[in-house]
């Protein structure tokens, strides 16, 4: 399946072309090849990219930690674009790759990638990490946060069964040392092959 080109799309997803400013996303173009699905994921999406009650830099970390533990280019690319707009520095962004255990990190930073990677590995918070994130967090942050993760995981499924190249938009606002490349080292540095 590849992305289908909006002039395609059925006429019961214009609201998604609207939304995006009439350029969707490859994802986005994707996920139209099912406009039931698209029609059903839009509110829960549009939701969820803001980071819910999570400020957006809090969503922004969740969301770059699961493009690393899924090793997926397209999303982190996407969202070093979004987490340097958010307030993140790319020195950051980079860190997220070393995870919850990285020395530079704040301790509200190090629980919220320590929930990430708990929910990641073993589909739940576990209960040190949640007793942590209520110190920072209100209940319906953390069900944002779980949420997140839970989407963002989805979407990385999508984009491994049917890869999707990144989009000219984001790779021009990307800085110059981002690139797959540099992506694939820190990956690879962080966690291996």
């Amino acid at each position: 399946m590849t992305p289908l080109p909006p002039d395609q799309w059925d006429p019961a997803l214009q609201h998604v072309i609207d939304d995006m400013n009439g350029r969707p996303l490859n994802i986005h173009c994707l996920l139209a090849n099912h406009p039931e699905l698209l029609k059903a994921w839009w509110n829960y999406r549009m939701y969820l990219v803001r980071g819910g009650d999570l400020p957006q830099r809090d969503c922004e970390l969740v969301i770059l930690r699961i493009s690393v533990l899924t090793r997926k280019w397209y999303e982190w690319s996407a969202h070093v674009v979004r987490g340097l707009a958010a307030g993140m520095s790319l020195e950051e962004i980079e860190r997220v790759a070393a995870g919850p255990a990285a020395s530079d990190w704040g301790k509200k930073d190090s629980t919220l990638l320590s929930a990430v990677d708990s929910l990641f590995n073993i589909r739940r918070i576990d209960s040190a990490t949640l007793t942590s994130l209520k110190t920072y967090f209100s209940g319906q942050q953390i069900m944002d946060l779980i949420s997140i993760h839970g989407m963002y995981v989805t979407i990385a499924c999508m984009i491994g069964t049917w890869e999707i190249p990144i989009e000219d938009a984001v790779a021009s606002c990307l800085p110059g040392d981002v690139t797959e490349e540099s992506f694939a080292k820190l990956i690879s540095a962080t966690h291996g092959n």
